[in-house]
């Protein structure tokens, strides 16, 4: 699904990673820990193509088997929407628009047809317990119901990774952990890989495995038990790619 070899990062002398490698599987939650500034967001951002490796010549970095190194900006940005969902830790709703208009949003980038994608949002937002709230705005919508339909906009064009960036770091503890137990539920659902940046070690430790970063490397990986998550029978099914 994911591998990368040799990811290095600098800010003109601040060298940030190090000499990163790794592989995540299909349909793994992973984690990635650490202390402030040990690289972590950095490294989520160049896993995401949201940003580009110093030494990219002598680096690699594959998603989906497609060497994402090698993409121009064009096809680097239509592989990103096409193959990669994101949920950040403030929710990036925009604010004139409703959930439903929020969450259709990358798949009018797709040219995905409106009435197709209306559906295809809908049945996400029924799916994460926000079949009321369709035509409210953001500023309408509780914290943990905003990131529910952040989620689904991640999820609108069935994504095979998504990268999540403190996803429950500005919500209350009971929200974060419904976010926490939906991330499995999604994953049994649609087969979604994700890849998670957190401070949170409860979620951390529920992942399948557990990168901690120290100093701009990969220091240590914990292969972790997750546990069982009950998952629904009637969740909608992902998108014919």
């Amino acid at each position: 699904m994911i591998r990368a070899s040799n990811i290095q990062k600098f800010y003109n002398d601040l060298k940030v990673l190090k000499g990163v490698d790794l592989h995540i599987e299909k349909g793994t939650i992973v984690s990635i820990v650490g202390a402030s500034g040990a690289g972590k967001t950095t490294l989520l951002q160049i896993l995401g193509t949201l940003d580009v490796q110093s030494n990219k010549k002598d680096s690699a970095l594959s998603i989906n088997g497609i060497d994402v190194t090698h993409l121009n900006d064009k096809e680097l940005a239509k592989f990103r929407n096409e193959h990669i969902g994101f949920i950040f830790q403030f929710h990036q709703l925009l604010p004139e628009f409703t959930a439903l208009e929020n969450v259709c949003i990358p798949a009018f980038i797709k040219k995905t047809p409106k009435d197709k994608a209306e559906k295809r949002a809908m049945e996400l937002l029924d799916f994460l317990g926000l079949s009321e709230r369709y035509h409210h705005k953001p500023s309408e919508l509780s914290g943990g119901e905003q990131q529910r339909v952040a989620v689904a906009r991640a999820l609108i064009n069935g994504p095979s990774v998504i990268f999540a960036d403190e996803p429950s770091g500005n919500l209350d503890t009971e929200s974060a952990d419904n976010l926490h137990q939906l991330f499995f539920k999604l994953r049994d659902e649609f087969g979604q890989t994700f890849v998670i940046v957190t401070h949170n070690e409860h979620l951390a430790n529920m992942a399948d495995r557990k990168f901690t970063m120290t100093d701009g490397h990969i220091s240590s990986t914990t292969k972790v038990v997750a546990p069982e998550v009950t998952s629904g029978q009637n969740g909608p099914q992902p998108l014919n790619q």
